[in-house]
């Protein structure tokens, strides 16, 4: 899972999504709202093609679920359930990038919330997710983060669960993958006798296909070798990587 970052919806569009919600509350108000009809017949308007597009774009050239990072994302989810939360039904900020697992499979209407009634799902375009999970280069799974005192994020904890993060063997073996290649750059630089920022960042950015370099540089990942290798031989550069994947 990576940090996205929202893009702002063409004014028109945006302000036709607000008439929509208001729409869609009064007719929940008279008890006449029918949620899967309402959505399917917005759905097919400019309002939520441009919305999706827009989704397209924030999730980044591969264009994947801003949840699992991995499937092709196919169409819009709502991260707060629009059938148990109408109305957020037409919020932009509620509206994510999903793929058919992690959205109906996994997801569906599961929506754990904290006694405060706060979300205890990640929400990529607001949290930074590796404040809230760990990842496992042995195993490709990840888990949820560990505080010093050695109790689990809840955030994190119940994302895995939800999403089923610790127990999808496509998904651990191409984070795998992905970090084999992550981890092998990493260590070449680490080992060379100059490193160059700017080659390192690149070149990291093309073998970064699920936000891995996010637990590798501000994540738990930080500690482990071979990104504490680097952060020592070559803090400079280190920083410049940082620097760079703050976002990631």
């Amino acid at each position: 899972m990576r940090k996205i970052c929202r893009k702002a919806l063409p004014k028109v569009e945006a302000a036709k999504l607000r008439t929509e919600q208001a729409n869609a509350n009064v007719k929940l108000a008279s008890k006449t709202l029918d949620v899967q009809k309402e959505w399917k017949r917005v759905r097919q308007n400019k309002p939520l093609n441009v919305a999706f597009g827009t989704l397209l774009e924030m999730a980044g050239n591969r264009e994947r679920c801003m949840y699992c990072g991995d499937s092709q994302g196919t169409d819009i989810e709502h991260f707060w359930p629009k059938n148990t939360y109408p109305k957020k039904m037409f919020r932009w900020s509620n509206l994510l990038l999903g793929c058919t697992a992690c959205g109906r499979d996994h997801k569906g209407t599961r929506f754990p919330l904290d006694a405060g009634k706060k979300p205890l799902l990640i929400d990529p375009t607001k949290d930074d997710p590796w404040l809230f999970l760990d990842f496992d280069p042995m195993t490709g799974n990840f888990s949820a983060r560990y505080d010093a005192n050695r109790n689990p994020a809840p955030k994190g904890e119940k994302t895995v669960d939800v999403l089923g993060l610790d127990r999808r063997e496509s998904l651990a073996a191409g984070h795998q993958k992905s970090y084999k290649h992550i981890s092998d750059l990493i260590a070449e630089a680490a080992a060379s006798s100059t490193a160059d920022a700017t080659t390192l960042i690149a070149s990291l950015k093309v073998m970064d296909e699920y936000g891995l370099l996010g637990w590798c540089f501000r994540g738990a990942g930080i500690n482990e070798i071979p990104m504490s290798s680097l952060r020592s031989a070559y803090p400079g550069v280190w920083a410049e990587c940082v620097k760079a994947f703050k976002n990631t």
